[in-house]
């Protein structure tokens, strides 16, 4: 399966799992700050982290950085740049590797920000989730719409030109007016990226256990359909299932992801996937989700786990899971760089979603067809493992 070195993308993730408040509806790993954060001892283990995964990606170039969370913003400038200069002694960083990260509204500043700019960040993503302070309420945000604007017009006053802002709709109680004037308000901020996706309830969240009122499936079509048609009239276009980006603005962290590119992932709870050839498999990692479990076992083996991608028929679903994603649908080319499994092997369930006219194919790749863009879900489940062997 793996007859050669693959040429694949390495990407990493950084977990800050810390967070002001948690919000009803998240379910992301992320942690309400009941004492004050341990920055340092943190940053040092995020170090100590990153050197035990080194030797399984010697040699390769890091091809972007995200700092996620929780709410990265809360750590200091001083925070960041300790991070950032450890990683370039570790790793191969350049000029025009995209290095993201996380900031809330409700916890920056301009001091804050001109940091991050000057340690090296140079993409910001910051999370506004709506522009409507009643909406801001009803979900839980510690924001209102003041400080949503305002962190935007920081963010560029302190020299940040690749911005992204998330933007949620079908909010609970929320009609298609005001989801329509959110993404008018990024627009005239200037966003150059825009992440605007469906508000869900997951499981084992506030909002699961005293459900809000979410507008109707046929409201929530109708925001969505009204808001791409807004999106592409002003220039963005949707190339993932919730980003839309400028010319040139697509984020290349999350691309990486669709993509199947390989990333190591550091921080409470992170997750990696690396491509092994020499072991013959893919290897996937996640870290101990508690920050106090994560600091107390840093170094040890016990503070990660490891699955392995073996069958081919688990490599071909992970890859569906996020290739599918994106709008213009996958070349066969990609395909076999990233699995090292060849395109014949996709034949058989390509026929079956052909026939419920799900995807068109040609000689050199699939993309869904307009039906299967809109019954995503039902089009990867021909791809699940039983579902292959069956086809």
């Amino acid at each position: 399966m793996f007859d050669s070195p693959p040429v694949i993308p390495l990407s990493l993730y950084v977990h800050l799992p810390w967070c002001v408040k948690k919000c009803p509806y998240c379910d992301f790993n992320s942690h309400q700050m009941r004492e004050e954060i341990p920055e340092q001892d943190y940053i040092n283990a995020l170090l100590t982290d990153l050197e035990q995964d080194l030797p399984a990606v010697w040699g390769r170039r890091l091809h972007s950085v995200f700092i996620g969370g929780g709410t990265p913003s809360l750590f200091s400038g001083q925070a960041i740049q300790q991070l950032l200069s450890g990683l370039r002694a570790r790793m191969a960083i350049t000029p025009m590797t995209e290095i993201s990260l996380e900031a809330n509204p409700g916890a920056v500043d301009e001091a804050h920000f001109a940091a991050y700019r000057q340690a090296g960040v140079n993409r910001l993503s910051i999370g506004v989730q709506s522009f409507d302070s009643e909406q801001l309420q009803r979900i839980g945000r510690i924001h209102d719409a003041e400080q949503a604007s305002h962190a935007v017009a920081v963010a560029r006053q302190v020299g940040f030109d690749n911005l992204n802002i998330d933007l949620m709709f079908g909010q609970p109680q929320q009609d298609i007016e005001s989801a329509l004037q959110d993404l008018q308000t990024a627009i005239d901020l200037g966003a150059d990226h825009i992440s605007w996706y469906q508000f869900t309830i997951e499981a084992n969240t506030q909002f699961a256990h005293q459900p809000p009122v979410l507008p109707d499936d046929d409201l929530r079509f109708a925001m969505q359909e009204q808001g791409q048609a807004l999106l592409a009239s002003q220039g963005y276009a949707q190339y993932e299932v919730s980003a839309y980006a400028k010319s040139g603005r697509r984020c290349q962290h999350n691309l990486n992801y669709w993509e199947f590119g390989d990333y190591l992932g550091i921080g409470a709870g992170a997750h990696g996937k690396i491509t092994e050839p020499q072991a013959g498999r893919i290897s996937r990692t996640v870290r101990k989700r508690h920050p106090k479990d994560y600091l107390q076992l840093i170094g040890k083996p016990a503070n990660t786990e490891r699955n392995d991608l073996l069958e081919s028929e688990q490599i071909i679903f992970e890859f569906m899971l996020n290739a599918l994603r994106l709008r213009q649908g996958f070349d066969f080319e990609l395909f076999e760089q990233r699995t090292r499994l060849s395109r014949e092997v996709l034949q058989p369930i390509i026929t079956v979603a052909e026939q419920k006219k799900l995807i068109e194919s040609d000689a050199r790749g699939i993309r869904q067809t307009e039906l299967g863009w809109a019954f995503l879900n039902e089009l990867l489940c021909l791809f699940l493992p039983e579902q292959a062997t069956e086809t």
